[in-house]
């Protein structure tokens, strides 16, 4: 049975180990994007002008009439003192019904005079210094493949590496303590001997020492990828789910640019209200539209706090964009144990369920994802050359 499970740890471990060294170090650097992003790009960040801010729905608005090719999906609702607007933006179609080239999707707007400070293709293939924090991101969960038949392939191979690697962490710590008198082994690392010794011990007992955390890391990353097609359907079999609000407005159902019926105005105004009706103490901080959908998406936060800085994240509320009603909620510490789960994710991927301790906590973690990485190729590839070299040593012995 040993002899089985080391094997299979083997093989998970090498078919998985470039995608968590890439996946450690990018997500050492993202759990700092926003800071990053802003040092390395202060003019896309920084306002120019002092003046006091326009209302962000009236900067939306003077946006899409200077620039009637695109519109905006995506609109922050609070401005931090000092900072840009940051709208997230998509093509209209033109004549021919075909979205119009725009060469961006984000676009940073001086608040006190409209004026666009900044465009840019977040998540583009580019190192270039105004993209490289976005691209890094996107490199985390999608490796940059491309969708193929409506698939996100980037999304779930490295959701199935996930899965891979949840299931190899229960293989580790079964070979780890192979009888009840080796677990001084392995916890201990052989630092005086260094050399192949310090790096089977940094592979072996760094992984038994940060074994739950990792394991915390494996489950939500499988969950940030595959929260639908595969979290949900096992969670829901614990515990009831509140349904998909996505689900319910019909994914693809309406085209890609399909222009919302409600404004922006009416819909901050519905949110308002029914926020005042959940008792959701935070103002409106955030306004997407997803027109595949045809739905509005409200968070609620204030100017900054978008990424949740602490406990479960932010409320959201979403919006039929033609009637209005409210087709879901999510919010923090509401609903069933599996809702409440399904809220921890991306919390406590990030860390950010507590703060900035844990954004320290996962810089840590994925620095230790790719050293154990990397320590588990060196390890494969010594035995790999030691098993080759075998039947040549066994011939010399048998010719002498």
């Amino acid at each position: 049975m040993r002899a089985w499970l080391v094997r299979l740890h083997r093989w998970l471990g090498v078919g998985t180990a470039l995608f968590l060294f890439m996946a450690g170090l990018t997500g050492a650097i993202i759990a700092w994007d926003h800071e990053l992003d802003a040092a390395l790009n202060p003019g896309f960040y920084n306002a120019r002008t002092a003046s006091d801010a326009l209302p962000p729905l009236v900067l939306a608005d003077r946006l899409e009439a200077a620039e009637p090719r695109l519109q905006v999906t995506y609109l922050p609702l609070g401005i931090e003192s000092g900072h840009t607007l940051q709208a997230g933006v998509t093509p209209r179609e033109d004549p021919s019904r075909r979205p119009f080239d725009l060469g961006f999707n984000q676009v940073a707007l001086d608040p006190g005079t409209g004026a666009v400070q900044g465009r840019r293709e977040w998540g583009a293939l580019s190192l270039g210094r105004l993209e490289l924090i976005p691209f890094i991101y996107k490199l985390h969960y999608t490796l940059h493949l491309p969708m193929r038949g409506g698939i996100d392939l980037g999304v779930w191979v490295m959701g199935l590496v996930g899965i891979a690697w949840l299931l190899d962490s229960m293989v580790a710590i079964v070979l780890a303590f192979p009888n009840p008198r080796s677990w001084r082994k392995s916890l201990a690392f052989r630092f005086r001997r260094g050399g192949y010794a310090l790096t089977f011990d940094l592979h072996r007992s760094g992984g038994v020492w940060l074994w739950a955390l990792l394991m915390v890391i494996a489950i939500t990353s499988v969950s940030m990828n595959l929260g639908d097609p595969v979290v949900r359907p096992i969670v829901s079999m614990f515990s009831p789910l509140a349904p998909s609000p996505f689900a319910a407005q019909g994914a693809g159902s309406q085209p890609s640019v399909a222009a919302p019926d409600l404004s922006r105005e009416r819909i901050v105004a519905l949110a308002n209200a029914a926020a005042r009706r959940a008792h959701i103490a935070a103002p409106p901080g955030g306004l997407f539209y997803l027109p595949a959908l045809h739905v509005y998406v409200v968070g609620f936060f204030r100017p900054g706090g978008d990424h949740g800085d602490a406990g479960l994240g932010n409320a959201w509320l979403y919006f039929n964009a033609r009637s209005g009603a409210q087709v879901g909620a999510q919010i923090p510490g509401r609903g069933s144990a599996g809702d409440i789960f399904m809220q921890a994710q991306f919390p406590l991927h990030s860390g950010r369920i507590i703060g900035l301790t844990g954004r320290i906590m996962v810089t840590l973690l994925g620095l230790a994802v790719a050293i154990l990485s990397a320590t588990g190729l060196l390890i494969w590839l010594k035995k790999s050359r030691a098993r080759r070299a075998l039947p040549a040593r066994r011939r010399v012995r048998g010719a002498a």
